[in-house]
């Protein structure tokens, strides 16, 4: 079973930005959390982060035929971007979102993401935690 991870802008910050928000936890730990995640559950993972909205759409649509699911944190983009939305549902990709922080205790505008949308759940507010719950709801609706 083979998922692909796609980090969203600014979490390559992590640990820098807003420790309030997002924790003093490094992207690199986050990476090596993830490893050990997958190497637990017995699933093949790739790590994708970019800050454009471009190569994250590009990353999605190579995904179609090499991967059996995607973790996706869109960050910023869960906002704004329908054009992953478009990409996500073009592959038809079983997918979880994820945010670190709680994005519907923050600022209203956080509230809506179009990720969600396609997504078949959110996960949210669970810091880094929350990928491995991901990565355990995608290999559960994987298997059945």
């Amino acid at each position: 079973m083979r998922i692909l991870i796609i980090n969203g802008p600014n979490l390559n910050m992590l640990g820098v930005r807003e420790p309030s928000v997002y924790g003093t936890g490094s992207y690199e730990q986050l990476c090596a959390m993830l490893h050990g995640w997958a190497d637990m559950l017995d699933v093949e993972i790739e790590i994708f982060q970019s800050n454009h909205e471009g190569a994250i759409v590009d990353e999605i649509q190579e995904a179609l035929g090499n991967f059996d699911g995607i973790v996706i944190n869109p960050a910023a983009y869960t906002h704004t971007s329908v054009a992953i939305l478009d990409a996500l549902k073009a592959v038809s990709i079983p997918t979880v979102e994820v945010h670190i922080s709680d994005v519907n205790a923050r600022e209203e505008f956080r509230r809506h993401s179009f990720v969600s949308l396609y997504a078949m759940k959110t996960i949210a507010g669970l810091g880094f935690d929350g990928y491995r719950v991901a990565l355990e709801t995608l290999k559960t609706a994987l298997a059945e």
